[in-house]
């Protein structure tokens, strides 16, 4: 069976993911029986234990020891917020599988192939952005590259198919760690450079462009005409840029490079026990493999 690279993106998580290169290398050692696979099966499955510890440790003590800020008062950059969700717009994200509403989806389509295993033959994920609104404020949330870990997974097989839906969904309590940002429409607006754009976009459309400016009508600009389509131009775009700043600042939450980002409809106490859980569990299994791997190493070479 072909596994999804992106797994750690979705309901089952990092321990999901690493559960199932456990279980893959113990599979190859049970297979072969020989000694030195076993020593190397058990070394990997020791090595990626230690590294699930590690990255369960590291995600609760960042649900742990972050402050949960509001929209309205966050500071720019690496936050906590918990919400409520919505969708973007009055027309929300459908999952492709079921049809239901959601915020956000994963879906994966297994087909059992002759030889009595299964395949993936078609997976995907939604990136459209969705609206957390904590009473304060609304910010958007970009799912592009998070970690989700939610509690909404459906499995069902239909014949030869089997399906497997995770999903994020309307009004579900939504908590975020993430890249906090706050753009205003008027942010890095430069009046000469869209004049000179409004201006090339007029030139395009030269029958346009003599009509309106050609005031002797001899086919072609002269320097007056052309300065009356510059002072023109000059207004529209300061216009424009009038009605930008009027409009409100846009807050975004996004992924950071280098940090973890993570959203989930589980309540952040729950997810930090979660965590907590999952490290001890890791932590077990690395034990284990090493003791395992003690007595291989005194088993005689054949």
């Amino acid at each position: 069976m072909r596994w999804p690279m992106s797994f750690g993106r979705f309901g089952g998580s990092l321990h999901a993911g690493l559960a199932f290169g456990q279980f893959m290398l113990l599979v190859v050692g049970f297979h072969t029986g020989r000694r030195e696979v076993w020593l190397g099966a058990l070394a990997g499955i020791a090595l990626l234990s230690l590294l699930g510890w590690v990255g369960a440790l590291r995600r609760r003590h960042a649900i742990t020891g972050m402050p949960t800020s509001r929209i309205a008062s966050a500071a720019q950059g690496y936050v906590e917020l918990h919400g409520q969700g919505w969708p973007l717009d009055l027309n929300p994200l459908h999952s492709p599988l079921s049809g239901a509403p959601c915020l956000w989806y994963r879906y994966q389509v297994e087909h059992k192939t002759n030889e009595d295993k299964w395949e993936t033959v078609e997976q995907a994920e939604s990136h459209t952005s969705f609206v957390l609104d904590d009473g304060s404020g609304q910010c958007l949330v970009d799912p592009e590259g998070a970690e989700i870990v939610t509690r909404h997974c459906r499995r069902w097989n239909e014949g030869d198919y089997r399906y497997v839906e995770w999903t994020l969904q309307q009004r579900d309590r939504i908590y975020v760690l993430g890249n906090f940002l706050t753009r205003h429409p008027s942010q890095g607006l430069d009046a000469g450079a869209d004049v000179r754009e409004l201006l090339a976009e007029w030139k395009t459309d030269q029958t346009g462009l003599l009509r309106r400016f050609d005031l002797d009508r001899d086919g072609q600009l002269d320097e007056r005409e052309w300065g009356l389509a510059r002072r023109l131009a000059r207004g529209e775009v300061e216009k424009r840029h009038r009605e930008l700043r009027r409009q409100p600042e846009l807050h975004l939450v996004e992924g950071a490079p280098s940090s973890l980002y993570l959203i989930s409809n589980h309540e952040p106490d729950k997810l930090a026990r979660r965590f907590l859980w999952m490290a001890v569990g890791q932590l077990g299994v690395f034990f284990g493999a090493l003791g395992w791997l003690a007595w291989w190493w005194q088993q005689p070479v054949l």
